[in-house]
């Protein structure tokens, strides 16, 4: 990489990126910070907006970018205040700047690796070899998401296989056939968008209810697209094609028919799974890995983990609601509760 015809980089990581482009701030010098909040979804940028606007010195760390998976989402359209829709990413960089706007600080690319307790204030080491020492934290780490693990998926992932429906996506697959796999709310929203340019979009459902897991007026749309077909109870059997997809395979689970698909790219959108591997051993988490929380797994507050002074909200906490908007108000929420920990322990 070359910047401004003066530094050149070779094979350079995501932190001097960040670094080089001015994208990555450090935290101002002090003993310790009021709030940490680890990971920059929506329920960590609500965090992060409500601290900062409390006047809580608040640090916020993400490994990748700001937005979290919301910040791949091509129209969120049952938030409050946007009858027209708005992108995850438009979504999360208001909030970020926002943020930045009442004193908070942005540590991007910044990947937690271990959380410790030392002398009464916690200490989050990071995976470049980097400290933040801090009174509480807020984990708002969100989850990735799953992939397929069918023949041709290891060929054909880097070239035609994507996480994301954005407009990138839609801008390389105008004019051809798509499928998505999955049916929640990420997966309709991925078919109406860009059923708006595809030749054709077949959304494959592994249950037989396109109503079970997606809001009703996602659902109804898709009924209504002649572009989008819904292959209910089904799978993706097979990729082919030699250097890009050509055709999907789908299994049918009630005839056990196998039928080829025309695609030139495949969605998957079929769930996740936690980011909390670097928490297991310090904090309490539930079968499937999601930070447990409240008063019945030993929190004081709701929200609050059985570590006095440590919060989870959003999709990482487990029993929580899926949704952009739930999260939201998880992320600010916890901040009141954040605060009520700094008066007990004499911090505020």
């Amino acid at each position: 990489m070359i910047w401004k015809g003066q530094t050149v980089l070779r094979n350079p990581s995501s932190t001097e990126l960040a670094e080089l482009l001015g994208l990555r701030q450090d935290a101002p010098p002090r003993d310790a910070h009021d709030v940490l909040v680890v990971g920059a979804g929506p329920a960590g940028l609500a965090a992060a907006v409500t601290a900062a606007a409390e006047g809580l010195t608040t640090v916020v760390l993400d490994a990748i970018a700001t937005g979290g998976q919301a910040g791949t989402s091509s129209q969120i359209e049952n938030y409050l205040g946007f009858p027209a829709g708005i992108s995850g990413a438009e979504l999360a960089d208001r909030a970020v700047v926002q943020a930045r706007k009442f004193g908070a600080t942005f540590t991007i690319p910044g990947e937690a690796r271990s959380l410790d307790r030392i002398d009464g204030h916690f200490v989050v080491g990071l995976t470049d070899g980097a400290e933040v020492e801090v009174h509480t934290v807020v984990l708002a780490t969100g989850v990735r998401y799953r992939r397929l693990d069918v023949p041709g998926m290891d060929r054909l992932e880097g070239a035609s296989v994507y996480y994301a429906a954005t407009e990138s996506e839609a801008r390389l697959c105008h004019g051809d056939p798509v499928t998505i796999v999955g049916g929640g709310n990420s997966a309709g929203q991925a078919a109406l968008f860009l059923a708006r340019n595809a030749a054709e979009v077949n959304l494959v459902i592994r249950h037989d209810d396109l109503f079970r897991d997606m809001s009703r007026y996602l659902a109804e749309r898709i009924v209504s697209t002649p572009r989008v077909h819904a292959w209910s109870h089904c799978e993706v059997y097979e990729l082919r094609g030699d250097l890009a997809l050509e055709e999907v395979i789908v299994h049918d689970l009630s005839t056990d028919e196998r039928r080829p698909l025309s695609a030139t790219a495949l969605i998957v959108l079929i769930g996740s799974e936690p980011h909390t591997r670097w928490l297991e051993g310090a904090i309490a988490l539930d079968d499937r890995g999601f930070v447990l929380t409240g008063a019945g797994h030993g929190g004081a507050m709701m929200f609050e983990t059985a570590i006095a002074g440590v919060f989870a909200v959003g999709d990482v906490r487990s029993g929580s609601v899926k949704r952009v908007a739930s999260a939201v108000g998880e992320g600010a929420m916890a901040v009141r509760l954040v605060y009520e920990y700094l008066v007990r322990a004499g911090r505020r």
